[in-house]
């Protein structure tokens, strides 16, 4: 199956600014379920300077940098990607004694997985919600995994914020609601508690809608040995599938975000997005 993404991000400025370089996250990432066919950016004001990189974290990023004064940023990606016929449960975990928790990484895996086990203090109440899912799934890997991301779904209203860095973990906790990424990161954050490594990723996600209004999302992968990084949707209470577009990865979710760029300037400005996903012939 083929779907086209365009996703147009506007910025007005109500009056004229100086673009800094700017990090631009917009391309979906290739995967061994999900072939990018086609991909093309549009940037206005027009870069002086436009290079695709790896960041730290291998995601490749459009880095561009900017001449002259400019009351507009507006970015315009379109993709065509084509998917292809994908289990997320034809695995093996291997070595097996990564089937039960609490996981025991190596030294090596530790080493290279060290900023995604870096967890932050959380509450008590969040880490005995999380402990007690845990026992009702007799400390097996994956039906942990399932059982809680099934449980964050049922439990926690989703929420739709346009702007704004992940709540903390333990605000949206005691709320019971939160965007796509104030799950992803509560849930991130308790799984770091467990010893499991875990990541924040940013992308999209296809699914049929009587009337389409698409945004960007956020989920979770975990690292686990013959598996390799699998994705969790707490917003939707499922492992990812083919129609998750992932575009960039972090242990950090900074490091994810669609735009990161600075101005100079005193204008204040006025952030309009639009995304479309459509099945493409």
């Amino acid at each position: 199956m083929k779907f086209k993404i365009t996703h147009n991000t506007d910025y007005l400025f109500n009056s004229e600014v100086f673009l800094e370089p700017h990090y631009l996250r917009f391309r979906p990432r290739q995967t061994a379920y999900v072939d990018v066919t086609d991909y093309s950016i549009t940037i206005l004001s027009e870069p002086t300077g436009h290079r695709v990189v790896q960041d730290e974290e291998n995601n490749v990023v459009d880095f561009c940098w900017f001449e002259g004064m400019t009351n507009q940023l507006t970015i315009t990606s379109t993709s065509i990607l084509e998917t292809k016929a994908f289990n997320p449960f034809d695995f093996l975990i291997y070595p097996l004694h990564f089937n039960q928790l609490p996981l025991q990484y190596d030294e090596l895996q530790k080493k290279l997985l060290f900023s995604t086990l870096e967890g932050q203090l959380i509450s008590q109440e969040l880490l005995d919600y999380g402990t007690a899912i845990l026992k009702a799934s007799n400390f097996n890997t994956i039906s942990f995994l399932t059982n809680l991301t099934k449980q964050l779904h049922d439990d926690f209203s989703v929420e739709y914020r346009e702007v704004g860095s992940p709540l903390q973990p333990d605000e949206t906790f005691t709320i019971k609601r939160g965007s796509c990424r104030d799950l992803s990161w509560m849930q991130i954050n308790l799984l770091r508690q467990f010893g499991i490594a875990a990541r924040f990723v940013s992308g999209y996600y296809y699914f049929d809608m009587l009337e389409p209004a698409y945004e960007l999302h956020a989920w979770v992968e975990v690292f686990l040995p013959g598996i390799g990084w699998l994705g969790l949707d707490p917003s939707h209470g499922i492992f990812t599938g083919n129609t998750h577009f992932p575009i960039a990865s972090s242990a950090h979710f900074e490091n994810t975000m669609p735009v990161s760029g600075g101005i100079r300037g005193s204008a204040t400005s006025k952030l309009i997005t639009q995304l479309s996903i459509e099945k493409y012939k």
